[in-house]
């Protein structure tokens, strides 16, 4: 994927860059490889740094209401000061490093709606920062993820969209300061009883949280599901059977848990190593909901929320995903 620019910040005659990834699609923890190609422009620049930036679209709570923009949750730099002169042209590889946590944007290889994801490159000049067009990236899931998620479609779930919030989850170790929550619709045999799932994966390099909450009908409490298992364990666990076990018991105890209630009894969440010192996940939890845990703050992101205003290039990806 390319994008070209003339970098009006800086005037005419200014540099031009392209950025040039060599894969678009990529799993959280590995490398997203390419590079950016500067033209110079009609007289010497100095370049200060240029920067990469991945960025998409999250919620934030927002007084009683919720407020939609960028946030940016992983960036490298690519280059720090040197002149770029008139005309020339040069060539600056780079690798990044996507993050474990890193929000997927595809399930059963098919766009998940409401997701749109892109690098951004941000190149400084004379204490100037011009921010590029966004470079679309799919970010595709990890077997062990998908282990998961081919259980939800073996069942009959149909997914509903997704969306980052903006915030920290109860009692688990994540570095970024949001996280991904993916809606189902329930399959039939379920439908009496929940009217979504929505599921939520935290991975690192060890291991990958899950978490499921279950949305009842009525007035009715929701209801959570957590595990935590290494992603060779994901492979061989039977989803299918943990899923349902879940939804029956939470069918049967009628939404009565909060944040890491384990209606299913039997403490399905292990262990997990990256935590903090101390960082222990047992099988019975208990917690305030979801919406109580987003931490006051985590607005100030890697770098930064971008209120509404901010977010046509994303709404340029969603509509072009929708014409798909």
């Amino acid at each position: 994927m390319v994008f070209k620019r003339l970098l009006g910040t800086f005037g005419v005659g200014a540099p031009s860059v392209d950025t040039v990834l060599a894969q678009s699609r990529v799993q959280p923890g590995e490398m997203l490889r390419g590079e950016v190609r500067l033209q110079g422009g009609d007289f010497d620049a100095d370049i200060e740094s240029i920067v990469l930036a991945l960025v998409t679209r999250a919620e934030a709570e927002h007084g009683e209401g919720e407020q939609t923009g960028l946030i940016e949750f992983a960036r490298t730099q690519v280059s720090g000061p040197f002149k770029l002169r008139t005309g020339e042209q040069r060539t600056l590889p780079f690798e990044f490093p996507v993050p474990w946590e890193a929000p997927i944007t595809e399930v059963w290889g098919q766009p998940l709606y409401g997701m749109a994801m892109g690098v951004r490159t941000e190149l400084a000049i004379a204490r100037a920062v011009d921010k590029g067009d966004l470079d679309p990236v799919q970010i595709v899931p990890l077997p062990s993820q998908d282990a998961v998620l081919q259980a939800f479609s073996r069942l009959g779930f149909q997914p509903k969209s997704a969306d980052v919030e903006v915030g920290t989850l109860y009692g688990i170790a994540h570095h970024l300061p949001c996280y991904q929550e993916i809606e189902f619709f329930p399959p039939p045999q379920h439908a009496h009883a929940v009217s979504e799932v929505e599921l939520t994966f935290v991975a690192n390099p060890g291991g990958l949280h899950i978490v499921l909450e279950a949305s009842g009908r009525g007035p009715a409490d929701d209801s959570f599901g957590r595990w935590y298992v290494s992603h060779e364990e994901a492979l061989e666990r039977d989803w299918g059977a943990e899923i349902t076990g879940w939804l029956n018991a939470v069918a049967s105890y009628g939404h009565h848990g909060g944040y890491g209630h384990d209606p299913y009894g039997h403490g399905g969440y292990g262990h997990d190593p990256y935590a903090p010192h101390g960082g222990h996940h047992g099988g019975h939890h208990s917690g305030p909901g979801m919406g109580a845990v987003v931490a006051a703050g985590a607005v100030g992101a890697v770098g930064g929320f971008l209120a509404a205003e901010a977010i046509d290039e994303i709404g340029d990806m969603l509509e072009g995903e929708e014409e798909d």
